[in-house]
């Protein structure tokens, strides 16, 4: 820890993550930081690149699986004020990364703007659901995107306009860095209106999630084949590693009993892939990050 002397009050190590994710599985950070302001942030970064320490960014866990070892580098949490915030200003909804969709979604529904209200309901933060470009048949949530502020692993501080973000691979790169603010430029409505369309949608999607320890999808949705049908098809709804389980509910979805590690969800995960792609000819692709 000598070398976060200077950073004593926001950096530990060793710190669980279990109690971070939806799974509440994993093991620990060699190092955990949440810092108190963005020049913090930039001085930890540049401070981990100079010493090789992998970094990576936790929100609200709902699409991480953290290996039973756990992970070696630097895990921030983006939790402090500056990073949760969330404003309006006339048409143009600000928020933090580290704010959560939902709020985000609720205020700009209140201040009669409309546009995001379609991904109620989809669990994470704004960073990560930018980064993910989270979306359903209506539309992805970089459609409304007006400008982003990013952080990357030197710690420079970086803006992007919307019209300029690609989310291929070969694209701008956001996914290794770190999103601190977004900016979505949203569409005037009724915001009575906006109320009851956005209670219709919370009421839908409630009813995709399973009850149980679980997070969000676990596979992606491809070429217009929903992976809970793939999966459901091959018969494999119900099928059990130790205390990991495919969802009766909703197969794209495992559910974590009691006795569940990390290791029984991977090993799951493996086979459900093998065998939907033995017995529909797809290649699932994992929807969930893996550390």
């Amino acid at each position: 820890m000598e070398r976060f002397s200077n950073f004593k009050s926001q950096v530990r190590c060793q710190v669980p993550l279990a109690m971070h994710t939806w799974f509440q599985l994993g093991g620990p950070a060699e190092f955990f930081a949440e810092p108190r302001l963005a020049e913090e942030l930039s001085a930890l970064l540049k401070l981990c690149q100079q010493e090789s320490i992998p970094t990576r960014t936790l929100g609200f866990g709902s699409n991480i699986i953290i290996s039973d070892a756990g992970v070696q580098g630097m895990v921030f949490r983006l939790t402090a004020g500056c990073f949760c915030d969330i404003r309006i200003e006339g048409n143009t909804v600000i928020a933090g990364g580290g704010a959560k969709l939902g709020r985000v979604i609720t205020a700009a529904v209140h201040a009669g703007l409309a546009g995001i209200e379609n991904l109620i309901g989809i669990p994470g933060t704004v960073g990560g659901a930018i980064v993910a470009n989270t979306g359903t048949n209506n539309g992805t949530i970089s459609q409304w995107i007006k400008t982003i502020r990013l952080a990357n692993d030197a710690g420079e501080i970086l803006e992007v306009h919307g019209r300029d973000l690609s989310f291929d691979p070969q694209g701008h790169g956001i996914q290794d860095m770190m999103l601190l603010e977004a900016s979505f430029e949203l569409e005037e409505e009724d915001a009575t209106d906006l109320a009851k369309r956005l209670q219709t949608l919370w009421i839908v999607r409630k009813t995709m999630f399973p009850s149980g320890q679980c997070s969000g999808y676990i596979f992606k949705n491809l070429r217009g084949l929903p992976a809970n049908e793939l999966i459901e098809r091959a018969g494999l709804k119900g099928t059990r590693i130790g205390g990991a389980v495919v969802s009766e509910r909703n197969a794209n979805f495992i559910i974590a009993e009691p006795e569940c590690t990390s290791s029984d969800i991977l090993r799951l995960i493996d086979l459900v892939r093998d065998q939907v792609l033995d017995r529909t000819d797809v290649e699932l692709e994992l929807n969930v990050q893996i550390w």
